[in-house]
Protein backbone atom coordinates (compact mmCIF):
# COMPACT_ATOMS: atom_id res chain seq x y z
CA UNK A 1 0.00 0.00 0.00
CA UNK A 2 1.74 3.28 -1.16
CA UNK A 3 1.79 5.91 1.32
CA UNK A 4 0.05 9.35 0.67
CA UNK A 5 -1.53 8.74 -2.36
CA UNK A 6 -4.91 11.12 -1.08
CA UNK A 7 -2.58 14.05 -0.11
CA UNK A 8 -1.00 13.87 -3.48
CA UNK A 9 -3.79 13.96 -5.29
CA UNK A 10 -4.25 17.59 -7.32
CA UNK A 11 -7.36 19.42 -8.00
CA UNK A 12 -9.89 17.60 -10.02
CA UNK A 13 -10.05 17.71 -14.01
CA UNK A 14 -12.26 15.55 -16.48
CA UNK A 15 -9.87 15.60 -19.36
CA UNK A 16 -9.30 12.31 -20.85
CA UNK A 17 -5.59 10.87 -22.71
CA UNK A 18 -4.81 9.06 -25.53
CA UNK A 19 -5.08 5.33 -25.03
CA UNK A 20 -2.80 4.39 -27.61
CA UNK A 21 1.17 5.32 -27.66
CA UNK A 22 2.28 5.76 -30.70
CA UNK A 23 5.84 4.38 -31.96
CA UNK A 24 8.08 5.82 -33.65
CA UNK A 25 7.97 4.96 -37.49
CA UNK A 26 11.61 2.99 -38.18
CA UNK A 27 13.28 4.53 -41.33
CA UNK A 28 11.57 3.37 -44.63
CA UNK A 29 11.27 4.22 -48.28
CA UNK A 30 9.17 7.30 -49.17
CA UNK A 31 5.34 5.87 -49.23
CA UNK A 32 2.65 8.06 -49.42
CA UNK A 33 0.47 6.75 -46.46
CA UNK A 34 -3.31 5.84 -46.68
CA UNK A 35 -5.30 8.61 -45.28
CA UNK A 36 -6.75 8.23 -42.23
CA UNK A 37 -10.64 8.31 -42.36
CA UNK A 38 -12.26 11.13 -40.34
CA UNK A 39 -14.35 10.00 -37.48
CA UNK A 40 -16.97 12.93 -38.65
CA UNK A 41 -17.45 10.90 -42.19
CA UNK A 42 -17.41 7.61 -40.42
CA UNK A 43 -20.74 5.33 -41.42
CA UNK A 44 -21.88 2.74 -39.56
CA UNK A 45 -24.51 0.56 -40.22
CA UNK A 46 -27.27 -0.27 -37.66
CA UNK A 47 -30.78 -1.93 -36.80
CA UNK A 48 -33.19 -1.88 -33.92
CA UNK A 49 -32.32 -5.32 -32.21
CA UNK A 50 -35.55 -6.65 -32.11
CA UNK A 51 -36.38 -6.14 -35.85
CA UNK A 52 -36.15 -3.03 -38.37
CA UNK A 53 -34.42 -1.93 -41.73
CA UNK A 54 -31.30 -1.32 -41.47
CA UNK A 55 -30.50 2.30 -41.47
CA UNK A 56 -26.89 4.22 -41.40
CA UNK A 57 -25.55 6.35 -38.84
CA UNK A 58 -22.31 8.93 -38.32
CA UNK A 59 -21.33 12.22 -37.57
CA UNK A 60 -21.09 11.32 -33.40
CA UNK A 61 -18.36 11.20 -30.69
CA UNK A 62 -19.95 9.43 -28.10
CA UNK A 63 -22.62 7.51 -26.82
CA UNK A 64 -25.32 9.53 -26.32
CA UNK A 65 -24.48 11.43 -29.74
CA UNK A 66 -24.88 7.64 -31.29
CA UNK A 67 -28.38 7.17 -29.24
CA UNK A 68 -29.38 10.48 -30.58
CA UNK A 69 -28.59 9.46 -34.44
CA UNK A 70 -29.80 5.99 -33.77
CA UNK A 71 -33.31 7.47 -32.65
CA UNK A 72 -32.97 9.51 -35.93
CA UNK A 73 -32.38 7.15 -38.09
CA UNK A 74 -35.75 5.21 -36.57
CA UNK A 75 -38.05 7.72 -35.27
CA UNK A 76 -37.59 6.92 -31.73
CA UNK A 77 -36.87 8.62 -28.61
CA UNK A 78 -32.94 8.35 -27.94
CA UNK A 79 -33.78 7.94 -24.23
CA UNK A 80 -35.78 4.66 -25.41
CA UNK A 81 -32.36 2.96 -26.08
CA UNK A 82 -31.14 0.80 -23.36
CA UNK A 83 -27.61 -0.41 -24.64
CA UNK A 84 -25.80 -1.30 -27.79
CA UNK A 85 -24.31 -4.86 -29.31
CA UNK A 86 -21.74 -5.10 -31.96
CA UNK A 87 -22.42 -7.59 -34.43
CA UNK A 88 -25.31 -9.31 -32.76
CA UNK A 89 -28.75 -8.76 -31.93
CA UNK A 90 -28.76 -10.80 -29.03
CA UNK A 91 -28.44 -9.35 -25.88
CA UNK A 92 -24.53 -10.65 -25.41
CA UNK A 93 -23.20 -9.02 -22.37
CA UNK A 94 -19.29 -9.93 -23.67
CA UNK A 95 -20.79 -7.76 -27.15
CA UNK A 96 -21.77 -4.08 -25.51
CA UNK A 97 -20.80 -1.31 -27.22
CA UNK A 98 -18.42 0.80 -25.43
CA UNK A 99 -15.34 2.89 -26.00
CA UNK A 100 -13.83 1.69 -29.13
CA UNK A 101 -16.25 0.41 -32.30
CA UNK A 102 -14.16 -1.27 -35.41
CA UNK A 103 -14.76 0.66 -38.66
CA UNK A 104 -16.56 -2.61 -39.92
CA UNK A 105 -18.92 -3.27 -36.37
CA UNK A 106 -22.78 -3.33 -36.82
CA UNK A 107 -24.49 -1.57 -34.48
CA UNK A 108 -27.96 -3.31 -33.17
CA UNK A 109 -29.68 -0.77 -30.41
CA UNK A 110 -31.37 -2.50 -27.97
CA UNK A 111 -34.77 -0.44 -26.79
CA UNK A 112 -37.00 -0.74 -23.83
CA UNK A 113 -39.69 -3.67 -23.68
CA UNK A 114 -41.77 -5.03 -21.31
CA UNK A 115 -42.05 -3.38 -17.54
CA UNK A 116 -42.14 -5.32 -14.89
CA UNK A 117 -42.03 -5.67 -10.90
CA UNK A 118 -40.55 -7.88 -8.53
CA UNK A 119 -40.54 -8.17 -4.18
CA UNK A 120 -37.44 -9.74 -2.73
CA UNK A 121 -36.31 -10.36 0.90
CA UNK A 122 -32.91 -9.30 1.33
CA UNK A 123 -31.23 -12.38 3.46
CA UNK A 124 -27.85 -12.36 2.24
CA UNK A 125 -25.79 -9.13 1.90
CA UNK A 126 -24.45 -9.80 -1.02
CA UNK A 127 -27.48 -9.86 -3.73
CA UNK A 128 -24.63 -11.15 -6.77
CA UNK A 129 -25.79 -8.38 -9.00
CA UNK A 130 -23.48 -6.45 -11.27
CA UNK A 131 -24.37 -3.57 -12.87
CA UNK A 132 -23.44 -1.37 -15.74
CA UNK A 133 -24.75 1.49 -17.78
CA UNK A 134 -24.85 3.19 -20.98
CA UNK A 135 -23.42 6.65 -20.14
CA UNK A 136 -26.59 8.14 -20.86
CA UNK A 137 -28.51 7.29 -17.20
CA UNK A 138 -29.67 3.80 -18.07
CA UNK A 139 -28.36 1.56 -15.11
CA UNK A 140 -28.96 -2.07 -16.66
CA UNK A 141 -27.90 -6.04 -14.92
CA UNK A 142 -25.32 -7.29 -17.08
CA UNK A 143 -24.05 -10.50 -15.02
CA UNK A 144 -26.32 -12.41 -12.67
CA UNK A 145 -23.76 -14.49 -9.94
CA UNK A 146 -25.08 -18.40 -9.99
CA UNK A 147 -26.38 -19.55 -7.03
CA UNK A 148 -26.71 -16.08 -5.47
CA UNK A 149 -30.11 -14.45 -4.42
CA UNK A 150 -30.72 -12.58 -7.40
CA UNK A 151 -30.28 -15.56 -9.31
CA UNK A 152 -32.92 -17.45 -7.47
CA UNK A 153 -35.12 -14.89 -8.47
CA UNK A 154 -36.14 -15.55 -12.11
CA UNK A 155 -37.95 -12.52 -13.26
CA UNK A 156 -34.85 -10.60 -12.85
CA UNK A 157 -32.77 -11.01 -16.25
CA UNK A 158 -29.30 -9.61 -17.38
CA UNK A 159 -30.24 -7.34 -19.62
CA UNK A 160 -32.34 -5.56 -17.39
CA UNK A 161 -32.51 -1.82 -17.11
CA UNK A 162 -33.39 -0.74 -13.28
CA UNK A 163 -35.70 2.08 -13.18
CA UNK A 164 -36.83 2.26 -9.54
CA UNK A 165 -35.45 1.20 -6.05
CA UNK A 166 -38.21 1.02 -3.56
CA UNK A 167 -39.80 3.80 -5.38
CA UNK A 168 -37.16 6.07 -5.86
CA UNK A 169 -36.52 6.54 -9.51
CA UNK A 170 -32.89 5.87 -10.51
CA UNK A 171 -33.23 6.29 -14.42
CA UNK A 172 -30.59 9.02 -14.02
CA UNK A 173 -28.16 7.01 -12.25
CA UNK A 174 -24.81 5.93 -12.84
CA UNK A 175 -24.05 2.04 -12.68
CA UNK A 176 -21.64 2.65 -9.10
CA UNK A 177 -24.51 4.97 -7.45
CA UNK A 178 -27.11 1.92 -8.35
CA UNK A 179 -24.79 -0.51 -7.17
CA UNK A 180 -24.25 1.57 -3.88
CA UNK A 181 -28.58 1.40 -3.43
CA UNK A 182 -28.60 -1.80 -4.21
CA UNK A 183 -25.64 -2.82 -1.55
CA UNK A 184 -26.74 -0.84 1.28
CA UNK A 185 -30.36 -2.13 1.22
CA UNK A 186 -31.23 -3.17 4.62
CA UNK A 187 -30.91 -7.00 5.41
CA UNK A 188 -33.61 -9.07 6.70
CA UNK A 189 -36.37 -6.58 4.90
CA UNK A 190 -38.03 -6.56 1.39
CA UNK A 191 -37.22 -4.43 -1.52
CA UNK A 192 -39.00 -3.54 -4.65
CA UNK A 193 -37.48 -3.07 -7.96
CA UNK A 194 -39.05 -2.28 -10.87
CA UNK A 195 -36.63 -2.81 -13.97
CA UNK A 196 -37.26 -3.20 -17.95
CA UNK A 197 -36.50 -5.80 -20.31
CA UNK A 198 -35.06 -5.38 -23.82
CA UNK A 199 -37.92 -5.41 -26.31
CA UNK A 200 -37.95 -9.57 -27.66
CA UNK A 201 -38.56 -9.38 -31.00
CA UNK A 202 -42.44 -11.11 -30.96
CA UNK A 203 -43.24 -7.71 -28.98
CA UNK A 204 -43.54 -5.21 -31.57
CA UNK A 205 -42.89 -6.97 -35.62
CA UNK A 206 -41.50 -4.95 -37.88
CA UNK A 207 -39.99 -5.12 -41.56
CA UNK A 208 -36.29 -6.59 -41.40
CA UNK A 209 -33.91 -5.28 -44.39
CA UNK A 210 -34.24 -6.78 -47.65
CA UNK A 211 -34.52 -10.43 -47.83
CA UNK A 212 -35.83 -11.05 -44.50
CA UNK A 213 -32.90 -11.95 -42.41
CA UNK A 214 -30.41 -10.04 -40.01
CA UNK A 215 -27.00 -9.71 -41.23
CA UNK A 216 -24.92 -12.08 -39.67
CA UNK A 217 -21.75 -10.29 -37.64
CA UNK A 218 -19.12 -8.82 -39.57
CA UNK A 219 -16.08 -8.69 -37.47
CA UNK A 220 -13.66 -5.98 -38.77
CA UNK A 221 -10.66 -7.55 -39.64
CA UNK A 222 -8.68 -3.96 -39.22
CA UNK A 223 -7.24 -2.80 -36.35
CA UNK A 224 -8.51 0.46 -36.72
CA UNK A 225 -11.59 1.77 -34.35
CA UNK A 226 -13.44 4.59 -33.19
CA UNK A 227 -12.53 5.76 -30.12
CA UNK A 228 -15.93 7.50 -28.16
CA UNK A 229 -15.56 9.95 -25.60
CA UNK A 230 -17.63 11.64 -23.09
CA UNK A 231 -15.70 15.15 -23.73
CA UNK A 232 -13.97 15.97 -27.14
CA UNK A 233 -14.28 14.48 -30.31
CA UNK A 234 -14.28 11.21 -31.27
CA UNK A 235 -10.95 9.97 -33.26
CA UNK A 236 -10.20 7.21 -35.13
CA UNK A 237 -7.25 5.13 -32.93
CA UNK A 238 -5.17 2.06 -33.46
CA UNK A 239 -7.37 -1.20 -31.47
CA UNK A 240 -5.62 -1.17 -27.78
CA UNK A 241 -2.35 -3.56 -28.42
CA UNK A 242 -2.48 -7.45 -26.51
CA UNK A 243 -0.77 -5.75 -23.09
CA UNK A 244 -3.62 -3.06 -23.25
CA UNK A 245 -6.27 -5.24 -23.35
CA UNK A 246 -5.10 -7.33 -20.48
CA UNK A 247 -5.04 -4.91 -18.52
CA UNK A 248 -8.24 -3.61 -19.43
CA UNK A 249 -9.77 -6.67 -18.87
CA UNK A 250 -8.11 -6.96 -15.55
CA UNK A 251 -8.99 -3.61 -13.85
CA UNK A 252 -12.76 -4.14 -15.46
CA UNK A 253 -12.92 -7.04 -13.03
CA UNK A 254 -11.24 -5.11 -10.05
CA UNK A 255 -14.80 -2.59 -10.97
CA UNK A 256 -17.02 -5.74 -10.33
CA UNK A 257 -15.18 -6.48 -7.13
CA UNK A 258 -14.75 -3.04 -5.98
CA UNK A 259 -17.92 -1.62 -6.39
CA UNK A 260 -20.15 -4.08 -8.44
CA UNK A 261 -19.84 -2.78 -11.86
CA UNK A 262 -18.62 -3.34 -14.98
CA UNK A 263 -17.49 -0.82 -17.19
CA UNK A 264 -14.99 -1.62 -20.31
CA UNK A 265 -14.74 2.20 -20.91
CA UNK A 266 -14.25 3.35 -17.46
CA UNK A 267 -11.48 0.55 -17.32
CA UNK A 268 -10.04 1.75 -20.76
CA UNK A 269 -9.43 5.50 -19.05
CA UNK A 270 -7.98 3.74 -16.23
CA UNK A 271 -5.42 2.20 -18.33
CA UNK A 272 -4.66 4.88 -20.45
CA UNK A 273 -3.95 7.01 -17.26
CA UNK A 274 -1.59 4.90 -15.94
CA UNK A 275 0.21 4.81 -19.37
CA UNK A 276 3.24 6.71 -18.76
CA UNK A 277 3.27 6.96 -14.83
CA UNK A 278 5.81 6.16 -12.85
CA UNK A 279 4.47 4.53 -9.18
CA UNK A 280 1.61 4.95 -7.58
CA UNK A 281 1.18 8.14 -6.23
CA UNK A 282 1.55 9.43 -9.50
CA UNK A 283 -1.07 7.44 -11.15
CA UNK A 284 -3.98 8.49 -8.45
CA UNK A 285 -3.24 11.70 -9.14
CA UNK A 286 -3.81 11.23 -12.57
CA UNK A 287 -6.88 9.07 -11.84
CA UNK A 288 -8.73 12.03 -9.47
CA UNK A 289 -7.93 14.36 -12.94
CA UNK A 290 -9.47 12.36 -15.23
CA UNK A 291 -12.11 10.36 -12.97
CA UNK A 292 -12.15 12.62 -9.89
CA UNK A 293 -16.07 12.12 -9.34
CA UNK A 294 -15.77 8.47 -8.72
CA UNK A 295 -13.11 9.31 -5.60
CA UNK A 296 -11.90 5.79 -5.58
CA UNK A 297 -10.46 3.85 -2.79
CA UNK A 298 -7.06 4.03 -1.91
CA UNK A 299 -6.84 0.07 -1.94
CA UNK A 300 -8.83 0.22 -5.30
CA UNK A 301 -6.61 2.48 -6.88
CA UNK A 302 -3.15 0.38 -5.74
CA UNK A 303 -4.61 -2.92 -7.35
CA UNK A 304 -5.13 -0.98 -10.47
CA UNK A 305 -1.77 0.04 -10.40
CA UNK A 306 -0.59 -3.61 -10.02
CA UNK A 307 -2.88 -4.77 -12.57
CA UNK A 308 -1.28 -2.37 -15.16
CA UNK A 309 2.07 -3.29 -14.05
CA UNK A 310 1.53 -6.93 -14.33
CA UNK A 311 0.25 -6.28 -18.11
CA UNK A 312 3.08 -4.74 -19.02
CA UNK A 313 5.35 -7.55 -17.08
CA UNK A 314 3.28 -10.53 -19.11
CA UNK A 315 2.01 -11.87 -15.71
CA UNK A 316 -1.44 -11.68 -16.99
CA UNK A 317 -2.90 -14.52 -18.91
Amino acid sequence: MPLGLRSKRKDKSKETFKLVESEAPAPAPAVAAAPTPSASRLQFHTQLAHGSPTGRVEGFGSARELYAKIGEAFGIDPAEIMFCTLNTHKADMDKLLGAQIGLEDFIFAHVKGQRKEVEVLKTDDVLGLTITDNGTGCAFIKRIKEGSLMDQTKTICVGDHIETINGKNVSNCRHYEVAKMLKDLEKGQMFKLVLIEPMKAFEKLEPRSKGGTRPEAKISKGRETLRLRTKGPATVEEMPTEVEEKAIKKVDELLETYMGIRDIELAATMVEAGRDKKNPDEFAVALDETLGDFAFPDEFVFDVWGAIGDAKQGRLE
